[in-house]
């Protein structure tokens, strides 16, 4: 199924369910009725079935007066709208409801005239019946609205039956007769004319109107019913009363005109003049303005009588004209512009009349009808309807009015009236739109305007129009030469033109040289006066034409739109001029043009451009003049009478200047007796007291300025000093004085004035180009431009004084003699002081009081700002010393970094004025330094700033003869402009990215001073510009700074502690230092390791930073690994090895992977602990660098061990982190023993067993670089080694992948050493192998035995003899009693020593041992060791009760594997075995004295006990005197528990011997 398809079936849908509404009675038929329209009119196919179901509805609904009208109006647009489905079925319908004698329902007739009118074609078959029908309804028609709906109707029939008339061969069927359908109409209309319109309503009377145009127009194709017709057009005339009626009155009428020009009728006169009449009321609209609409309905029906009878209409319009009436001018000349922007071709008959009709109102003063005149002209302009012999008044009048209009606007400005401002500024705007738009091409139109177009040319008036004018002038000149070139016969272009005089050549020339020069403006109207040169050479001379076409087309560029220079188009223009006159070489022609550019001084403003080249002009013809009494004549008028100059100062300054280029000696002539004649009268303030304009003696020594500035240099310098200098001098002293008395002087003006002739007299001395010649007065000069800018305020900027001073400086700077170094820094200084400190611009703009004294403010800032750099830059690349050229650089270090913005953006502002790219500096100048001054600033706070740090960099790579990358550093500087601050500092980064390429190596230095002096002074952007350059440039240079590392890195610890206190330069620095380390990291190791200890804060930050870089702290690691490898060579710590652990500890704790270098630093740093075990740290040197200290905090004197502790614990950390070390069963502890000498080894121990022994790669790389540790020359090394080996020796895996043979031989050798602690070490090592190498142990039993053995003789150290009781337990388990049966006596004979010994582990030791040995008696030793037991049995009794637990259940489990050796079964047995019970008694009073209370009590029961269990026998072999004794002692024990069991003990004795009768 298709699209179209599914939308079929919805729309279709979509109407039966709307059909289904409309047979509910509860329902909004609008919208009902709006919605089917809209699906009918975009339906092509509907249902016949639908469509007769909607015929119906629709009808029915239309028809029914007890439903709303609007609803009714919408039933019938869908009953009309189905007629584009089935048209017969609707027309039947209506037809049906539309009855002969019957009133139809309104809305019938509204439904058939609009079906009538919409389906022209199919209806006009049903016209006749439905005319006769409505012919029988007429005279029912009573009700107003019903009377309406007819006319509606016959209004739309008419049009419909007019439309078959004039298109009948259009329609598909034969033609019908057509008069008929009119007669029908002519009934119908008559009868409604005759009947309703006497009684008609003003509404009925609009329904009227409204068909009384289309069916007048239908009956006018009868000839018959044409005058009937034209007869009731008065009818229709006179409704004109109502704007509510008036557009449908011309718009009937309008249909009307149309149709009498179609049918070719003759309107009569009085009807013709009476339309006239109406219809120019509608369009003048008086006493109301007219409504737009009708207007224009109004205005299509004169164009409609223009082509009818234009020339009844002209006469007419002549008529109504001549009135003074405004709004009918208005409209007449509104009326005519239309017909002549129609192009109606009968009109262009009466072109004349048309002109002679303008003329009469060209003296109307009205502004409306001065611009409707002008639009005329326009008009007739572009559409040809200007004749030759008529046309030109109408021209003159379009200038006339511009002039006139420009006129009337100053006085309306005087007298403040904004709506006469208005109307004239239209006028004004108006004439100036005709004369752009001219087309002086059109036929006719060249005939009119050549030549006395040129008429306008000269007059000032016409100056703002000569644009327009100056493209007239040379469309037709250009037009008449290519008629030359393209036909034998020429209209060639004329100058004679009768009664209208014509400018001369000189007067055109002088008119276009002065219009020209503001073509260096870019202004039309100057570059039309110079494309008017290029084509009038012919006209202003013929001499002209060859030298013109070879001049001028250098003064075309401004006519391609490329920019020229203001001052060098001035001097083209001059330089056109000379060459001009000499190529003419006509004295008298000379001499007129000097008077024609005098005539014209009063044409121009004196502020203005044009003026000051006038002045010039007069000036260079003057000096073209050869005729020497003309120009002396000029000169002295010019001096006597200079106020017809105009401004005098200038206008006579630049003609004498000008002149005094060939006539020098005449100027300086005529001056010097204007001087002697005028000296008694003229001083400064003549012009007061003389009561004329007179010159001054300020001015006289302005004009010497001008005059040596133009002068032949040849002949300026043999006459400088005598005839220029010293009079300036001379007059600036008179000036200077007040009644003959030298005064400050504070006059402005003479101060400028003065400055002025200086300077000029400078640069002429300079273009000179004379190396021999001296400015006598040079220092003199200089010394009056600083006294002038000493006197200027530091406030304020309200004077041009230190502007035009520090120029003259500038210029007199460079002559000779030559100033000193010296004498430069002063002067420069001077004026830095007296600019820079200047309050910022805004602050002395606020002193101004109104706009333009603040513009002026501004202006003076910007001038000084730029002198001050020019200055600057002059007197420094000058200088050929590099030192001198930084010292003059230096007078700005502290304005670049002042905390004021308006101070850093001038010193800035003045930098860039120095360092451009066409300075020359010398050859050893050093950038470095100036670079890094000016980076930072590259993110300062201000744009301008920021450009100018920008230029300023640009600059001094231009002037280092760097090239590379200017172009794309300069697209980067634009976007500094940004205030996003990211955005700059982005720039910044790719701007240091280029530039560091091309920094010489010799001057990183330099540069990164600056840029560390920035991190410390600078805001927080310019802060992280610095940074980011030194990175940039340390990055791109670092490999190649090894030489200057040194001297590098001292500079940035220097700077760090200051640097610390501002977070962000801080991790700059740091960074730096980093990088650098990327390239040398083993010479930034080696310096960092000379920083003294206790490392301080920064030190200790930069060895974590350096651990921070992924990619370089593998060797960093490595460096210190080989570094403290070199130190700890010869076993002895020194103070370099201690800085070298400490270091180690930043970089480890900084978590970086030591996987790899785990074993090498691991056994370094135990090496490193054990060699500073107990040693005290050498005192070092104190550090050059500075060090910020918190308050009270001291110098720290270091503990070398500790140090090199903790660094191993943050190895072991580390290693924990990476799975090679496990936790330590110490703990933190751990290192408290390592750290101390007496615990180390136990430290070391529990280190060893931390080992992640299944690693076993890495521990034996540890094994094999800590093996030499067991033969070093330190004993606390050896310890150290031995220790650590102690505890390796029980790792079975560990002697299956390493060779622990060796170890087990040193370890033998160690246990005779006479060092307890080693002797214990290597005893547990020893011992510790039956764990990891039990072959061993029986391979080797001998040799360990001994070893071991020996160790229980060391009496003085239990430690010695505990361990040895250890080692023996656990080799002993492993050997035979053939393998100890030599060495048993003796264990056995030194284990027994130990029961009793104070330390726990020693006794416990001694038990578990004399357990073993008794597996071990074998037959030999039985007997022996039985004895021995007997021996011990008290000691294992009373132990029961030790202190020590574990000692307790020891001496239960030994008695119970040593009983057997007593021929007991059971320990219970010994009661009743008097021999052991006396053995015990004689072993137990040794007891009785011991340390621990508990074995006392012990000792003193089991005496008692044992005195209970003998037999008589036994008792009486007591010694009871000593028992008793011993008793009589423990009664006084200290212990309760043991007085207790000494009594109870003492009783039993008593009983014992009263039961045997043996007395006490």
């Amino acid at each position: 199924m298709t699209l179209s398809t599914k939308e079929s079936i919805e729309m279709f849908r979509d109407i039966n369910l709307t059909l289904g509404m409309l047979m509910e009675d509860n329902v909004n038929k609008e919208d009902i009725y709006s919605h089917l329209t809209s699906v009918i009119q975009n339906t092509d196919i509907l249902d016949d079935a639908i469509v007769h179901q909607l015929i119906y509805y629709a009808s029915k609904d239309m028809r029914d007066t007890n439903i709303l009208r609007e609803i009714r109006m919408l039933a019938g647009e869908v009953l009309v709208s189905l007629a584009a489905h089935d048209f017969n079925s609707v027309m039947y319908e209506v037809q049906n409801n539309f009855r002969i004698l019957e009133l139809p329902n309104e809305f019938v007739v509204l439904a058939l005239a609009e079906l009538t009118i919409s389906y022209v074609s199919q209806s006009i078959p049903f016209m006749m019946m439905t005319l006769l029908a409505m012919q029988t309804m007429l005279r029912m028609a009573e009700d107003e609205r019903m009377k309406g709906t007819f006319c509606i109707a016959l209004e739309k029939f008419s049009k419909a039956i007019y439309k078959y008339i004039n298109h009948w061969r259009d329609f598909p069927y034969p033609r019908l007769d057509a008069n008929r359908l009119s007669d029908k109409i002519f009934m119908l209309f008559r009868y409604i004319m005759e009947k309703w319109v006497p009684l008609a309503s003003p509404m009925q009377t609009l329904s009227i109107v409204k068909a009384h145009g289309p069916t007048v127009s239908l009956l006018l194709h009868r000839e018959d019913f044409c005058e009937y017709a034209l007869g009731q057009v008065p009818w229709l005339l006179n409704q004109y009363k109502d704007k509510e009626i008036d557009f449908h009155v011309t718009q009937s009428l309008k249909q009307i005109l149309t149709a009498v020009v179609l049918y070719d009728i003759g309107l009569p006169r009085s009807l013709r003049r009476s339309i006239f009449i109406n219809l120019l009321q509608q369009v003048c609209g008086a006493p109301e303005p007219p409504v737009k609409e009708n207007e224009m309905e109004a205005s299509s029906c004169f164009l409609i009588l223009a082509h009818s009878t234009p020339a009844e209409l002209m006469e007419f319009f002549d008529e109504q004209i001549r009135s003074n009436n405004e709004a009918i001018r208005m409209g007449i000349l509104t009326l005519l512009r239309s017909a002549v922007n129609a192009e109606e071709p009968r009109l262009r008959n009466h072109i004349i009349s048309i002109e002679r009709t303008v003329k009469i109102v060209m003296g109307d003063a009205s502004t409306k009808v001065r611009n409707s005149v002008l639009l005329l002209i326009q008009s007739m302009c572009e559409k040809s309807y200007i004749e030759a012999r008529e046309g030109w008044p109408l021209i003159d009048y379009v200038f006339s009015q511009f002039v006139t209009s420009s006129r009337n606007l100053e006085k309306v400005v005087k007298t403040n009236f904004p709506e006469n401002e208005k109307e004239e500024e239209s006028v004004r705007e108006t004439s100036l739109e005709v004369l752009k738009n001219l087309d002086p091409l059109v036929i006719g139109m060249p005939q009119v305007l050549w030549p006395k177009i040129l008429t306008f040319v000269v007059p000032a008036e016409f100056t703002e129009a000569l644009d327009h004018l100056f493209s007239i002038i040379r469309i037709l000149i250009m037009a008449e030469e290519r008629k030359k070139y393209s036909a034998k016969e020429s209209t060639a272009l004329v100058i004679s033109t009768g009664a209208v005089k014509l400018p001369s050549p000189q007067q055109l020339l002088a008119r276009l040289l002065v219009i020209s020069m503001l073509a260096g403006l870019g202004e039309l109207r100057g570059i039309g006066a110079i494309g008017l040169l290029k084509i009038l050479p012919e006209i202003i001379h013929p001499k002209l034409v060859d030298l013109w076409k070879t001049c001028l087309p250098e003064f075309l560029q401004p006519l391609e739109g490329k920019n020229i220079s203001i001052v060098l188009w001035e001097t083209m223009l001059l330089q056109l001029l000379k060459e001009s006159l000499w190529k003419i070489n006509d004295t008298a022609w000379t001499v007129q043009l000097s008077r024609d550019f005098k005539q014209q001084m009063g044409s121009y403003s004196n502020t203005s451009i044009e003026k000051k080249f006038l002045w010039k002009a007069l000036g260079t013809t003057l000096a073209c003049c050869q005729d020497s009494d003309f120009v002396n004549s000029q000169i002295k008028e010019f001096l006597t009478a200079p106020n017809q100059l105009g401004d005098q100062r200038q206008g006579i300054t630049s003609i004498l200047g000008y002149c005094a280029e060939t006539h020098l000696d005449i100027v300086l002539k005529v001056l010097k007796t204007f001087q002697n004649q005028e000296n008694f009268f003229m001083n400064r303030y003549k012009s007061l007291f003389s009561g004329k304009k007179s010159l001054t003696k300020t001015d006289v020594m302005v004009i010497y300025g001008a005059v040596a500035l133009h002068a032949p240099k040849k002949q300026l310098l043999t006459r400088l000093n005598q005839d220029i200098v010293s009079q300036v001098l001379c007059l600036y002293g008179q000036c200077s004085q007040v009644l003959g008395m030298s005064v400050m002087n504070k006059d402005m003006d003479l101060q400028m004035s003065f400055a002025r002739s200086i300077t000029e007299i400078a640069i002429a001395v300079q273009d000179a180009e004379d190396q021999e010649f001296k400015l006598s007065s040079k220092e003199m000069l200089i010394g009056y431009m600083l006294d002038f800018i000493r006197d200027e305020p530091l406030d304020s900027l309200a004077s041009p004084v230190r502007w035009k001073a520090l120029i003259a400086i500038r210029y007199l700077s460079k002559l000779k003699p030559q100033l000193s170094l010296h004498d430069h820094l002063n002067i420069l200084e001077e004026n830095i002081r007296r600019l820079l400190p200047l309050p910022s611009l805004e602050n002395l703009k606020s002193e101004g009081q109104t706009d333009k004294d603040k513009e002026h403010i501004q202006f003076l800032y910007e001038r000084s700002m730029d002198a001050l750099g020019k200055l600057l830059k002059t007197m420094m690349w000058d200088n050929t010393d590099e030192e001198g050229c930084q010292e003059m650089f230096n007078l700005l270090r502290m304005w670049v970094v002042s905390p004021k913005e308006w101070e850093r953006e001038r010193a800035f502002q003045i930098i860039a004025k120095v360092l451009t790219s066409d300075a020359e500096a010398p050859e050893n100048f050093k950038m470095g330094s100036l670079l890094g001054l000016l980076a930072p600033h590259f993110c300062d706070t201000l744009p301008t700033i920021r450009q100018a740090a920008a230029s300023s960099a640009i600059g001094l790579f231009y002037i280092k003869g760097i090239r590379q990358e200017v172009e794309r550093l300069q697209g980067l500087q634009e976007g500094l402009e940004s205030d996003d601050e990211q955005v700059q500092i982005k720039i910044s980064s790719k701007i240091a990215k280029i530039v560091s390429k091309f920094i010489p190596n010799d001057e990183i230095l330099m540069f990164l001073e600056e840029t560390l002096d920035g991190l410390e002074s600078l805001n927080p952007t310019c802060t992280k510009a610095c940074g980011i350059w030194m990175i940039a440039v340390l990055k791109e240079q670092g490999a190649a700074l090894e030489d200057q590392l040194s001297e590098i890195l001292s500079t940035i610890y220097h700077h760090m502690p200051v640097l610390r206190q501002k977070e962000e330069s801080f991790q700059f620095t740091l960074e730096a230092v980093s990088q650098i380390a990327s390239f040398h990291m083993d010479t930034v190791v080696v310096n960092l390791l000379q920083k003294p200890l206790p490392l301080d804060r920064d030190t200790r930050t930069l060895w974590k930073v350096l651990a921070e870089k992924p990619a370089s702290n593998g060797k960093l690691l490595r460096a210190l690994i080989d570094k403290l490898e070199t130190e700890l060579e010869d076993d002895i710590a020194r103070v370099e090895a201690i800085s070298v652990a400490c270091a180690m500890y930043e970089v480890i704790s900084m978590g970086i992977s030591i996987t790899r270098s785990y074993p090498a630093l691991f056994t370094l740093l135990l090496k490193l602990v054990s060699c500073t075990l107990d040693q005290k740290m050498p005192t070092s040197p104190l550090s050059r660098r500075r060090r910020v200290m918190q308050q009270g905090e001291q110098q720290q004197i270091p503990d070398p061990c500790r140090l090199s502790t903790a660094t191993l614990k943050c190895l072991q950390a580390q290693a924990m982190r990476e799975g090679l070390a496990k936790e330590s069963d110490e703990g933190d502890n751990l290192w408290t023993l390592l750290s101390s000498p007496s615990t180390h080894h136990i430290g070391i121990c529990s280190l060893a067993r931390s080992m992640a022994v299944w690693r076993h790669g890495v521990v034996l790389d540890i094994m094999e670089q800590l093996l030499s540790s067991l033969t070093s020359s330190s004993e606390n090394y050896r310890i150290t080694g031995t220790a650590f080996f102690s505890e390796l020796m029980k790792e079975p895996i560990l002697w299956k992948h390493g060779n622990l043979r060796d170890v087990l031989i040193l370890m033998d050798q160690s246990a005779w050493d006479s060092n307890a602690t080693l002797r214990q070490m290597a005893i547990r090592g020893l011992g510790n192998t039956a764990s990891g190498a039990p072959h061993k142990v029986r391979k080797h039993k001998q040799l360990m035995l001994e070893s071991i053995i020996r160790g229980l003789y060391h009496l003085a150290r239990t430690e010695v003899v505990c361990e040895s009781l250890k080692a023996l337990k656990k080799i002993l388990v492993l050997l035979t009693d053939r393998d100890v049966s030599f060495y048993f006596k003796e264990i056995v004979l030194q284990t027994r020593t130990f029961f009793e010994d104070e330390q726990d582990d020693v006794r416990l030791t001694a038990i578990f041992l004399f357990e073993d040995l008794a597996s071990l008696t074998g037959k030999r030793w039985k007997i022996f060791f039985a004895e021995e037991i007997k021996k011990s049995l008290i000691s294992f009794l009373l132990h029961l009760w030790d202190p020590n637990p574990k000692i307790g259940v020891a001496c239960r489990d030994v008695l119970i594997v040593c009983i057997p050796f007593l021929g007991l079964q059971e320990l219970y047995g010994a009661k009743k075995n008097q021999e052991i019970l006396w053995i015990l008694h004689t072993h137990s009073y040794t007891f009785f004295t011991s340390s621990w209370e508990i074995i006392r009590s012990a000792a003193v029961k089991l005496t008692d006990a044992i005195i209970l269990n003998l037999t008589s026998q036994y008792v009486e072999l007591l010694d009871r005197e000593q028992l008793t004794t011993r008793l009589q002692a423990l009664r006084q024990d200290t212990c309760i528990s043991v007085q207790r069991a000494a009594e109870a003990a003492l009783q039993t004795l008593l009983r014992r011997c009263k039961e045997t009768g043996i007395l006490l």
